[in-house]
């Protein structure tokens, strides 16, 4: 399992079973990157063990070096539904774990990646943080405080309205906006007393932003969702101009919302 090129390691258990315990564990929607993949209960055996890991062979610092201590951790999913691939993490860290509640804890921190990659991929791409070519730290440092808002709150936006549909759209739009967005969406120039719900809502923004809408799409990404964000913008700008007695605000109830939790 190790090359000249290649760490090499010691595993403390390879002579011994490696601990188990079974848990009932819920794969919730916000874990699924395909909307045609179903939600299940499944039932997670986790295993874990500890592993030295060495530096390469041909390292030329090799002598000076330690190993690094890791914990192994698998979790592998019993009796999946006929035709489904199973539920197979490897995860590596080096936290100690202790006891079960460790292992839940380092899944639970795990499954929360995709949506970081996600907040990362808006700063980067949505936000252009990289083009700014800031010369400072202190720059850098000012400028993520600002975008790092418009990334949380589009995410925000985007899981608000896949977890919470029902919601009306006033939830996260000011009435000026929902009511250009419907107007622009729709070909009409009067908009409804009331607000849509938010999850057709965020659709027409992302409608905007290049979403076709199909039936057979699924929910809106957040690409499509910032690129029409910032029409939505110019759009709602010039219908507050035409409406300048409308100054009904966002909800504050939800503003805390976390987004983690969505």
């Amino acid at each position: 399992m190790s090359s000249p090129h290649s760490p090499t390691h010691k595993c403390s258990a390879c002579s011994k079973p490696l601990r188990k315990r079974h848990q009932w564990a819920s794969l919730p929607r916000k874990k699924r990157r395909h909307p045609e993949r179903q939600p299940r209960i499944a039932t997670i055996t986790l295993r874990t063990t500890t592993v030295e890991l060495h530096p390469p062979n041909t390292h030329p610092q090799r002598q000076h070096l330690q190993p690094v201590c890791v914990q192994v951790i698998q979790a592998l999913e019993v009796d999946p539904p006929p035709g489904v691939e199973p539920v197979n993490w490897l995860l590596l860290t080096t936290l100690a774990i202790t006891c079960f509640e460790d292992l839940v804890q380092c899944l639970r921190w795990y499954s929360y990646r995709w949506l970081i990659e996600r907040y990362h991929y808006v700063l980067k791409s949505g936000c252009r943080l990289e083009q700014l070519q800031l010369e400072s730290a202190d720059r850098i440092h000012r400028a993520l405080a600002t975008y790092t808002i418009v990334a949380w709150r589009l995410l925000w936006i985007t899981y608000l309205a896949r977890y919470h549909p029902d919601l009306p759209a006033d939830t996260v739009l000011e009435a000026y906006q929902w009511q250009a967005l419907y107007c622009t969406i729709h070909h009409h120039s009067n908009p409804p007393d009331s607000p849509p719900n938010l999850r057709d809502a965020v659709r027409w923004i992302a409608q905007l932003g290049g979403f076709l809408a199909r039936s057979h799409d699924g929910e809106p990404g957040v690409k499509t969702i910032w690129q029409g964000l910032r029409r939505l913008h110019d759009i709602a700008q010039t219908w507050l101009l035409l409406s300048p007695n409308n100054t009904a605000k966002v909800k504050g109830i939800y503003v805390k919302k976390d987004v983690s939790n969505a």
